[in-house]
């Protein structure tokens, strides 16, 4: 069990070493968000954010035991007075790369628009896109072909957001077709090719606040 704690000193950390804040929102595929963990806590520091939708398919007990869930009740229970560190802006300052996988119809449109009403989007608004961010949509059929859709995947590719596309197959809910999420393997294979070129873990990364849900 991780106890949350401040985020070593770089100097502790190998060079390379990138730090990946790892995302999930309230999709079927978060299921297998306990696997995107793993397979990413091999080569970089883990950390996690969770909405309150996604939790109803996060198994947080089944997560590597070094890495700390954060949720929107973290957002909250972290700031005390003037002065304190916000969690999204500690976060976003502590991330070399952030992934969000799975990403939901709603919270892409949410991205689209700028809205920023949970832990995870006000990570996304504040977000320095000079650093990459990368999402694996899931969502049904229907949903993926709505041409509401297609708006909010070039919205947010303008942003500089990369796209790890959704895959055909048996969805959820008994359909099949395209809009089921990327396998993990794939999400990370996609993310260290992609960044392959980049130096991570050489700055100073930020404290952030305690809190988290220790799994």
């Amino acid at each position: 069990m991780a106890t949350p704690e401040p985020v070593q000193d770089s100097s502790m950390l190998e060079p390379s070493r990138p730090r990946v804040l790892l995302a999930a929102s309230g999709s079927v595929a978060a299921i297998k968000f306990e696997s995107l963990c793993r397979v990413f806590s091999e080569w970089a520091e883990v950390r996690a954010v969770a909405t309150k939708s996604s939790l109803h398919f996060v198994d947080r007990s089944s997560l590597p035991s070094d890495v700390i869930l954060y949720t929107d009740d973290d957002e909250w229970s972290s700031w005390k007075k003037i002065g304190d560190e916000v969690l999204h802006i500690e976060l976003r300052k502590w991330a070399d790369i952030m992934v969000i996988a799975p990403l939901s119809a709603n919270t892409l449109a949410k991205i689209a628009g700028g809205l920023c009403d949970n832990l995870l989007t006000c990570v996304v608004r504040a977000w320095d896109y000079k650093k990459p961010l990368f999402v694996a949509p899931a969502m049904n059929t229907f949903m993926w072909s709505n041409p509401f859709t297609g708006r909010h995947v070039e919205i947010i590719k303008q942003l500089g957001i990369s796209l790890v596309p959704p895959i055909t197959k048996r969805l959820a809910c008994g359909d099949y077709g395209n809009g089921a999420m990327a396998e993990p393997s794939q999400i990370h294979t996609t993310v260290r090719l992609a960044c392959k070129a980049r130096t991570f873990g050489t700055g100073g990364p930020p404290v952030i606040p305690s809190g988290g849900n220790p799994v």
